[in-house]
């Protein structure tokens, strides 16, 4: 059947934030699709999660080159997603790419080099059908190449036509600033920037939010969920089918007993919110108006519209948020941490 999307996607239920002093508004839940959209997945159920992303009123996707399994995979069925479904709305759609983690062989396969970086884009752009991208990433920092090389060249994407923004993800506050004089004496302000953020895992307070919100710049978390810790599913230890269990994603450290004592705690808080464990995590992240948008993922329709069920209690009350802060404290997750301090 043909996809039509649903006519009340727009009816005051997705909040729309503008993404800092630029007059780009994003969806305070964007979906992310660094899991779950690569071969290993069934493309019907991707387009079940995607279709029902949109219908409430997600406009933004976000992907990278190497997003899988097998790099490349998800972009390619995104790619097929649009051009079979979505292609008559992709003026209403954000969709952002990035590169910089290892996509090929050789030396000219990942990092910050000019060559790569563009390369990559092309290759990016092919897989997914699309003339241009609206937001492309310089996925981490490269300590061994110059930073104007790197901004050099995602300025050049966006003078090339082939992205309409810039953006850097994981840099650290100092790059920050550094990176937004360069692309500002460009002539390409930068947009936004993807850190890491959760609960438990709170590195951008208060250096990086300070520098974004002072410049303008818009800001997308991800791993808002910690991984997956701050949902119920290692509230009871680790089952076998989880993400800890199957990719090491999540280490005996981080799953400590200090560490699930604090996720249990705030799981007693939440409840007596009214939401779930990642409901209360997600509206956690939004709670900063310098936060433009929290990045989802999702493996079934069912979690999708459970992540975004979170939109309905967004306001914190003092003593919540007093409580709160006796248990959101480093926790040991940010596997990012090398290249936000390089």
């Amino acid at each position: 059947m043909t996809y039509v999307p649903a006519d009340d996607r727009y009816d005051n239920r997705m909040p729309y934030r503008r993404c800092g002093r630029s007059g780009l508004k994003l969806p305070a839940i964007s979906l992310g699709l660094w899991q779950n959209f690569g071969d290993d997945r069934p493309i019907d159920t991707q387009r079940a999660i995607v279709h029902r992303a949109f219908d409430l009123g997600i406009t933004h996707f976000d992907l990278a080159n190497n997003y899988g399994p097998p790099y490349g995979s998800a972009e390619i069925n995104f790619g097929r997603l649009l051009a079979e479904d979505l292609r008559p709305w992709r003026d209403e759609l954000v969709i952002s790419t990035k590169a910089g983690y290892d996509m090929w062989p050789g030396p000219y396969g990942e990092w910050g080099s000019r060559k790569y970086l563009l390369a990559s884009l092309d290759q990016s752009l092919k897989r997914m059908g699309l003339d241009y991208v609206d937001i492309f990433y310089s996925h981490r920092l490269d300590p061994d190449t110059p930073l104007e090389e790197t901004l050099g060249a995602v300025d050049t994407a966006v003078r090339q036509g082939k992205a309409l923004y810039a953006g850097i993800s994981s840099y650290s506050a100092q790059r920050t600033e550094e990176a937004i004089a360069i692309l500002r004496d460009l002539g390409t302000p930068l947009l936004i920037h993807q850190p890491s953020y959760s609960l438990l895992n709170r590195w951008i307070e208060p250096d990086l939010l300070d520098v974004l919100g002072r410049e303008g710049v818009g800001t997308i978390v991800f791993s808002p969920l910690g991984q997956g810790m701050l949902t119920d599913r290692y509230l009871d230890g680790i089952p076998e089918d989880s993400r800890a269990a199957r990719d090491g994603s999540l280490s005996k450290s981080m799953l400590s007993d200090e560490n699930l004592e604090r996720v249990r705690a705030l799981d007693e808080i939440a409840q007596r919110r009214g939401q779930t464990l990642a409901q209360l995590a997600l509206a956690w992240t939004l709670r900063d108006p310098r936060v433009t948008s929290t990045l989802i993922g999702a493996s079934s329709v069912q979690q999708l519209e459970d992540n975004v069920g979170a939109l309905a209690r967004l306001d914190f009350d003092d003593d919540e948020l007093a409580e709160i802060e006796k248990y959101a404290v480093d926790a040991g997750i940010n596997i990012w941490e090398r290249s936000s301090s390089a």
